[in-house]
C-alpha cells in the first residue's frame, strides 16, 4: 500500500483553514507558506543564547536610568531617556514599588544578515504574540519541528498572564484579534475606557498612549499590578546608541560582564543619538568622522548607510513609521530630515544606526492570483520571543518575516511571508 504524500498545495490548504474565523490581524493580510523557515544549528544556538544577554542587558538599563536619577551616574542619560515626556509620567516610572522591575516579554527584531544577526530594536511591549502561538501551533501540525515546541508560546503565556485582562489602546487595535484568539474576547479591554478594580493587566498600549487614557490614569497607581511596568524609558531605542558611548562603557562592560558586553557588540549595529549640542572643533562623532550634524546632512548618497529612527513616545516610534533611510531620500530630503531631528530632540529624541542589509534568502509561497506556488526571493527580519521565567529569559517561539528583496523596512506587510521558524529534524 502506498504512503500518502501531502503536497505544498495541501499544506498551504491546511493552513489557511486553521486561520480563525475573524482572523488575527484586523485588516491585514501576508503571504502563506507551505512551510516553517529552517534556521541551522548555529543559528537556533545563538537564539537561544541571546535571551540571556538581553535581559542582562534590559537590566542594566533599568539600573542605569535609576542611577543617573540618583546622581550615581551621568545626569544626562536620564534626561535624554526622559526628554518629551509628561513629568506625571516621569514620577510614576521612578516609583519606587518598580524601580526593579522590567518587561517579562522581550522580543528583539533581528535582521539575518550575511554575516549574523544585527539587532535593530528590543520591544518591551510587542505584537505577535498571538500570531507566533498560532504559527507554531498550526506548523507544528504540518509535522514541523518549531522553535519552542507546539504550545510554547500558549503556556507561556498562561503562565505570565494567569487571570490578567489584557488591555488594548486604539493605537494598537489591529493586534486584537490575535489576543482574542489566544486567551478569549472576555479577557481583552479597551484602555480608552478601562478602569482599574485591582485585578492585574498586561499593558499592550504604547506609554505615549498613557495621556489619551483617562480612566486608568484615575483609577491606576504604579503599585497596581500591571506588566509590563510603564517605564516609558525603557522602551527608548537609543538605548543602543547609549550602548556605543564611550563614557558609558565602564559601566555596560562592569554590569553586563565582559563576554556579554563583546558579544552585543557583535550584533548591535553603530547608532548615535541626534542631540544638538555642538561638539568641540576638535572631536568628531565615532564611526561618522564628522563634527557636527551639519556635516552628517551634507553626506552623500554613497557615504549614508545609515537609518534615522524616532526614538520613543510617538505613534510614530513603531511600526517602521517615522523612519527614514538615508539612501533612499534626495540630498534636500536628507538635510531636511537631520535638521527636523536636532531641532527636536528636546520633545522627540531621533537616533541614527548604521543601516544593515539583510541577506537574500529563498523561501516558497502560495501565489493567490496565479493559484500556484511560487519562490521568493526576500530578506528576512527575525522576531524571538523571551519569556522571564524565574530571572531566565526562555525562547518560546520566533516569527520570520520574509519581505521581497527590494523592500529596505522588514516589517509585516501584504507581500511578506510570515511563518513559524524550525530546525532541522
Amino acid at each position: 500500500m502506498s504512503e500518502f504524500l501531502e503536497t505544498d498545495y495541501d499544506r498551504v490548504k491546511r493552513v489557511r483553514t486553521a486561520l480563525p474565523p475573524e482572523g488575527l490581524f484586523e485588516h491585514k493580510e501576508w503571504r502563506i507558506s507551505p512551510s516553517a523557515l529552517e534556521l541551522s544549528a548555529v543559528q537556533i544556538e545563538q537564539l537561544e543564547n541571546l535571551g540571556s544577554r538581553l535581559l542582562v542587558f534590559q537590566k542594566a538599563c533599568n539600573l542605569l536610568y535609576r542611577q543617573s536619577v540618583a546622581g550615581k551616574a551621568p545626569a544626562w542619560v536620564a534626561e535624554w531617556l526622559d526628554a518629551g515626556k509628561p513629568p506625571e509620567l516621569v514620577q510614576w516610572s521612578r516609583h519606587g514599588s518598580i524601580k526593579t522591575k522590567i518587561p517579562d516579554v522581550i522580543r528583539a527584531d533581528l535582521v539575518m544578515t550575511e554575516t549574523g544577526w544585527a539587532l535593530a530594536e528590543i520591544d518591551a511591549v510587542p505584537g505577535g504574540v498571538g500570531l507566533t502561538a498560532w504559527l507554531n501551533e498550526t506548523y507544528a501540525d504540518l509535522g514541523e519541528k518549531v522553535l519552542g515546541g507546539r504550545e510554547g508560546m500558549r503556556d507561556a503565556v498562561n503562565r505570565l498572564l494567569p487571570n490578567h485582562d489584557v488591555v488594548i489602546a486604539q493605537e494598537g487595535a489591529a493586534y486584537r484579534p490575535e489576543w482574542e484568539w489566544l486567551l478569549g474576547k472576555d479577557r481583552v479591554k479597551s484602555a480608552e475606557d478601562y478602569h482599574w478594580n485591582g485585578h492585574p493587566i498586561y499593558r499592550f498600549f504604547e506609554a505615549f498612549d498613557w495621556p489619551n487614557l483617562p480612566g486608568l490614569r484615575e483609577s491606576g497607581h504604579p503599585e497596581s499590578p500591571m506588566t509590563p511596568p510603564l517605564k516609558p524609558f525603557l522602551e527608548e531605542k537609543m538605548w543602543l546608541a547609549m550602548f556605543w558611548m564611550k563614557p558609558l562603557r565602564d559601566f555596560w562592560r562592569s554590569e553586563l560582564g565582559e563576554r556579554y558586553w563583546k558579544d552585543l557588540q557583535q550584533i548591535i549595529p553603530e547608532s548615535w543619538v541626534v542631540h544638538p549640542e555642538p561638539l568641540p572643533p576638535t572631536a568628531v562623532f565615532p564611526g561618522l568622522n564628522a563634527n557636527s550634524w551639519g556635516e552628517v546632512a551634507k553626506f552623500s548618497r554613497k557615504e549614508r548607510d545609515l537609518i534615522l529612527k524616532v526614538s520613543g513616545f510617538s505613534e510614530l516610534a513603531w511600526g517602521s513609521r517615522g523612519v527614514v533611510v538615508a539612501s533612499d531620500v534626495s540630498n534636500a530630503e536628507w538635510e531636511r530630515a537631520i535638521s527636523e531631528a536636532v531641532q527636536a530632540f528636546p520633545k522627540q529624541p531621533r537616533m541614527l544606526q548604521r543601516f544593515v542589509k539583510g541577506k537574500v534568502l529563498q523561501h516558497p509561497y502560495w501565489d493567490e492570483d496565479l493559484g500556484e506556488i511560487r519562490v521568493m526571493k526576500g530578506r528576512a527580519r527575525i522576531c524571538p520571543y523571551y519569556f522571564v521565567e524565574e530571572d531566565k529569559a526562555v525562547l518560546k517561539g520566533v516569527l520570520a518575516t520574509i519581505c521581497p528583496e527590494d523592500k529596505k523596512l522588514l516589517h509585516g506587510m501584504k507581500d511578506a511571508i510570515l511563518v513559524p521558524v524550525k530546525s532541522a529534524i
